[in-house]
């Protein structure tokens, strides 16, 4: 289990990341239109996996923000922004915010919290995800990985796209 910061609380989250170098586990998401979105879905590109609690949070509208302005220059790579928030609210975010160089995937019945080691155990927040960042490579390969310290914290932008050179 990993922790980080809910506001002044020190939350735990059902695992680990994934390791660095090892092979990330696979995905089965819903997209903005209730359609699967798996692993097999981004074969062949690198993969941004934007992972947080919810979009109806400040901090975590600003990461699908960042990352959607990042995704056009990024060759080869799906950015991916996952949360457990239905569907329906991710695509009225990106409908009202103009967002469509990233796909959404709401992890509403799935098991990606407990696979990617995110979801949080326990308290108000429970089975939310922490706010992470896992980088692949074109082979499913983790590249690079970041729980923030504070879910109130943005990830590491830079650190995530220098992964992919």
């Amino acid at each position: 289990m990993a922790t980080t910061q809910l506001g002044d609380t020190t939350v735990s989250t059902v695992g680990e990341l994934p390791a660095v170098g090892s092979k990330a586990p696979g995905f089965d998401l819903v997209d903005a239109k209730f359609q699967a979105l798996t692993d097999s879905s981004v074969a062949g590109k690198r993969v941004v996996l934007n992972i947080f609690p919810s979009i109806d949070t400040g901090v975590c509208q600003a990461s699908v923000r960042t990352f959607n302005e990042l995704a056009s220059g990024l060759d080869n790579t799906a950015v991916v922004c996952v949360s457990r928030d239905l569907p329906f609210a991710q695509a009225r975010f990106c409908g009202a915010e103009g967002i469509d160089a990233v796909l959404v995937g709401s992890a509403f019945r799935s098991s990606f919290g407990q696979d990617y080691g995110v979801a949080i155990d326990g308290g108000g927040w429970d089975q939310l995800f922490a706010r992470a960042v896992v980088v692949l490579d074109t082979d499913g390969t983790v590249l690079y990985t970041q729980l923030t310290d504070a879910i109130g914290q943005e990830p590491d932008y830079d650190a995530a796209v220098a992964a992919l050179s």
